[in-house]
């Protein structure tokens, strides 16, 4: 067994014993065929030489040669049989696990839809259930079924997801461990039939197992587990003794061109940077709904949607004093770097004499960067 992995099981092993409530383990791919399954298995058979009572409750083979042999000398829990439009199926016995009670128990596939007539709809509800019971759960589930990055790996692969993950159930996990291959790696695995059955290959590798959209799922894979190392700094770390959190901020205003380009440029920019990103939007009194036509209202929100489409969370407040208030998202969201249009725009005509010394003094004091970019993009070639 590699050090990297001893150590992930040990801190997995620690959480369950210092704990009387469940702990929720997640490992999280950019596509079947990774490994999440065949990885949670080794670290169940890790788990139980360390003593630790596990069992699974659910384990999906897809007649996987490997992922069938490391699973047949843990201990199961038998599935419940449901009857279903005739045909006898089988799904993870919940009320089983709670009355067993093992320490921690396997649970494939958390994006999966359960039969009509089951006890919960999905099986991230079964997991809830038995996280709350204080039963330790680990489990499996790709990128493409988490529900915020849902429409965006829509728009990547063009293939429809309907079964998804709430994003709470991912915040709530202990730990959650990217399986990560390089794309090469998983077309050859995929290639050699170790995937799916050789005849879907051709289909498989014309479809949702191109280069151009595994790498773009890798991507969102990659800072998805990012995203969530940052939650655990923010939750376990006290503020006086860590770094901020590497975030930037894109002020916009109604102007609708000059925000839309800002949205633009910021994204490239926290691409780059792999930021975590929020658009903030101050309204001040003369520009409350009464006071702007339908017409801005609507290209406002259509910036605020390419804002959500493109990654960012959107912040909205009202406030006379637009300093003040970009200050406190800056506080609050722990900002290192503000993104602002140039001078000549609405933003800063706003930001008058005091207004606009109070942001300065305040991002000196505080060490933030402001990035004033252009907006006009009309010689651009």
């Amino acid at each position: 067994m590699d050090e990297e992995f001893s150590v992930n099981v040990d801190h997995f092993l620690d959480l369950v014993r210092s704990s009387k409530r469940g702990k929720l383990k997640i490992y999280i791919g950019m596509a079947a065929g990774v490994g999440k399954t065949y990885r949670m298995l080794k670290e169940a058979h890790e788990l139980q030489r360390n003593g630790i009572n596990i069992m699974v409750g659910f384990v999906e083979t897809h007649n996987r040669i490997d992922t069938k042999r490391i699973v047949e000398d843990l201990p199961a829990i038998p599935r419940k049989k449901v009857f279903y439009k005739g045909k006898q199926l089988e799904e993870m016995d919940v009320e089983a696990i709670i009355r067993i009670r093992p320490e921690v128990v396997l649970a494939d596939e958390l994006a999966h839809t359960n039969i009509p007539g089951s006890k919960n709809e999905k099986r991230w509800q079964d997991v809830k259930e038995i996280l709350e019971e204080g039963i330790s759960v680990i489990t499996t589930v790709n990128i493409q079924h988490i529900e915020s990055i849902n429409a965006r790996v829509e728009k990547i692969t063009g293939v429809e997801i309907k079964e998804r993950v709430p994003d709470s159930i991912i915040h709530m996990a202990d730990e959650v461990v990217n399986i990560d291959l390089t794309i090469e790696e998983l077309l050859e695995r995929l290639e050699d039939g170790k995937i799916y059955d050789k005849a879907k290959v051709p289909f498989a590798l014309d479809n949702f197992f191109q280069k151009d959209k595994l790498l773009q799922l890798r991507d969102l894979a990659l800072k998805e587990v990012s995203r969530q190392v940052e939650r655990k700094i923010v939750k376990d770390i006290p503020r006086d003794q860590r770094e901020r959190i590497n975030a930037i901020v894109s002020c916009i205003s109604t102007n609708a061109k000059s925000a839309a380009n800002i949205i633009r440029k910021s994204s490239r920019i926290v691409a780059a940077n792999n930021s975590k990103w929020y658009v903030a939007y101050v309204q001040t009194p003369k520009e409350s709904l009464d006071n702007i036509d339908s017409k801005e209202q609507r290209l406002l929100i259509n910036n605020f949607k390419m804002a959500t489409e493109l990654g960012a969370s959107v912040i909205r407040k009202s406030d006379k004093n637009i300093a003040r208030a970009i200050a406190e998202i800056i506080e609050e969201n722990e900002v290192e770097v503000i993104v602002m249009g140039m001078p000549s725009f609405s933003l800063f005509q706003r930001l008058q004499g005091n207004l606009f010394t109070e942001l300065l003094d305040y991002t000196a004091k505080n060490n933030i960067d402001i990035l004033i970019i252009s907006t006009n993009e009309k010689n651009k070639k």
